[in-house]
């Protein structure tokens, strides 16, 4: 029998799922078809996900989600433009500068708030400092929140919609990081409008790569005016993929019901089971609500240790000198044995 793997570093680190690994075989074995997203696939998937949205889209997909976040903000802010995001964001702290290269020099605001989550409060006290209208000050462009957020919290969309009623009072567009998207929607059990446009949100950077597709993201425009010259944008930045077919079928294959709402339901499920199973340990201290697929604790060292030395993986997120905080991420390929034995490695 093989030895259970217990990598809870990412859900990045998990395959594909078995319907979109399908899916691109048979693409694969389908007669040629226009290159560029002329392709009836791609085509295809407009429909699909204004249906899915119920409401008329423009969807532009990508390889990753750095290229979603940053091209979709490029558009939306211009180069002496400032970006309002939580201190822990993605598009702050794991992008590598992607979204001040791709603006021409946008400034991210950092704004603070407990569970990775800012409220619209300490957006409001920001933008009236923001010195709008001085030649001396990056000038306020656009607001952006991360669903499921960096601390595995959800926004639910009363809090969206406090965020964008302030967006649309300053003239400001709202993006939305939705590389776990899947994960806060199977959480909040709303439906996709309820949680993206109805609630205010211009532009979303709709993320599957962590949810179990090979690698494909799309950036979803609400409103066709914020995606003017989009298309030159992506060619510019070499995101016009010449196959784009096999992203667009990933994207066609996951966004299903019956698909993303199982897997992703499944790893809320999985998250939830090892929170509660953390929680009988007494030297275990959860840092944040378990809400989406992620779940941070802290340990103290004789136990991570211990772990480690088991085969255990995870990230480690803040250390001190008893111990640190890490991450642990569940996925739809999470099994109950996987969480099981993990939880019996803390009691060995």
């Amino acid at each position: 029998m093989a030895k259970l793997i217990y990598d809870f570093r990412s859900d990045n680190v998990s395959g594909i799922i078995p319907e979109v690994l399908q899916s691109i075989i048979q693409e694969n074995q389908r007669s040629t078809d226009t290159s560029y997203g002329d392709d009836e696939v791609t085509q295809k998937l407009q429909g699909q996900l204004a249906d899915f949205f119920n409401h008329e889209v423009l969807v532009f997909p990508v390889i990753s989600g750095t290229a979603a976040n940053a091209l979709a903000l490029a558009n939306l802010t211009p180069p002496y433009g400032a970006i309002y995001c939580h201190e822990q964001a993605h598009i702050h702290m794991d992008e590598c500068g992607a979204p001040e290269f791709l603006t021409g020099g946008a400034k991210l605001v950092l704004l603070p708030g407990n569970n990775g989550k800012f409220g619209a409060e300490i957006l409001n006290n920001s933008l009236k400092n923001a010195g709008k209208g001085v030649k001396h000050h990056v000038q306020p462009a656009a607001v952006s929140v991360t669903q499921a957020t960096e601390a595995g919290t959800v926004y639910t969309p009363a809090e969206i919609t406090a965020i964008a009623k302030l967006t649309q009072e300053h003239g400001l567009s709202l993006h939305m990081d939705g590389s776990r998207f899947a994960n806060a929607l199977a959480y909040l059990q709303c439906s996709p409008a309820d949680m993206t446009w109805k609630a205010g949100v211009d532009v979303l950077s709709l993320g599957t790569t962590k949810a179990g597709v090979m690698g494909a993201e799309a950036i979803v425009f609400f409103k066709k005016d914020l995606a003017k010259g989009f298309e030159y944008r992506l060619k510019r930045s070499g995101h016009i993929i010449s196959k784009m077919r096999f992203l667009s079928c990933q994207l066609q294959t996951y966004w299903q019901k019956g698909v993303w709402d199982k897997y992703a339901g499944h790893a809320n499920q999985m998250a939830k089971l090892l929170a509660v199973g953390l929680q009988k340990n007494p030297s275990v201290k959860r840092m944040y609500h378990v809400e989406a697929n992620e779940v941070f604790v802290w340990m103290p060292k004789a136990l991570l240790d211990h772990l480690q030395a088991q085969g255990a993986k995870f990230y480690d997120w803040q250390k001190d000198d008893k111990g640190a905080v890490i991450r642990l991420v569940t996925s739809f390929a999470t099994t109950k044995k996987m969480v099981e034995g993990f939880l019996g490695l803390i009691n060995s």
